[in-house]
């Protein structure tokens, strides 16, 4: 699978959320199917993020700049929530 173009379309078909703090609310809210976190994002702070949930997460390999760039976005995404993943097949990353 083509993790570039799996993000570009789950961010164009799919549900998603940017960001720590808005995939904190929709894990909370049982909302979250799959995290994208990237590779310079603090380890305590992914920890802390996904305790106590059994959310799947897969490990970008690109910093926060790629990983916004591969969502097709012009600003840097450390945390990426796929809440619905369209037409992407994202959700095989976290299998």
């Amino acid at each position: 699978m083509d993790i570039n173009k799996a993000l570009r379309s789950a961010v164009a078909t799919g549900k998603v959320y940017f960001g720590a703090s808005q995939a904190r609310k929709a894990i909370d809210k049982k909302e979250v199917k799959l995290l994208i976190v990237a590779k310079n994002y603090p380890t305590r702070e992914r920890e802390a993020l996904v305790e106590g949930s059994d959310v799947p997460v897969f490990d970008f390999s690109g910093s926060n700049n790629e990983l916004g760039a591969s969502c097709g976005k012009p600003f840097s995404i450390s945390v990426l929530s796929i809440l619905a993943e369209g037409e992407s097949g994202i959700f095989a990353l976290g299998k």
